[in-house]
């Protein structure tokens, strides 16, 4: 049996007759980053996608949810994918070209349980268009 910490959580493996079990033994709260909408999108489609990713986070069930300009929105989100003992998560969401040129800011919001709110706002002013 082997304990290591990896991006803060603790991890207890035990392998046996050829199978390997790991434990977790905390929460580890994601990075999350919003990545603004291509302004090849903007100038072409008239609308504008954004995509919120929540990376290294455990245990599987962070969700992620939208606000622009304090107003929830819906996103379109993906199960958490497992990759080295935690998880990653990723939201689109799309608004109109004239929602997206109305908007100051745009949140991103990742929740699990009792865990503390991870917000990531991206204004409209840090964008190129």
């Amino acid at each position: 049996m082997r304990q290591q910490k990896k991006s803060g959580v603790n991890i207890i493996a035990a392998v046996a007759a050829g199978v390997s079990v790991v434990a977790f033994s905390s929460n580890s709260q994601p990075s999350v980053t919003v990545l603004p909408p291509s302004s090849e999108e903007l100038s072409s489609k008239g609308s504008a996608t954004l995509m919120c990713l929540a990376d290294k986070g455990f245990p599987s069930d962070w969700s992620l949810s939208w606000k622009v300009d304090g107003s929830s929105k819906s996103g379109v989100a993906s199960r958490g994918v497992m990759k080295d003992g935690v998880y990653s998560w990723s939201s689109t969401l799309t608004l109109t070209d004239a929602e997206w040129r109305g908007a100051t800011s745009v949140v991103c919001e990742a929740t699990q349980g009792s865990q503390r709110v991870i917000t990531k706002a991206l204004s409209r002013a840090e964008c190129s268009q």
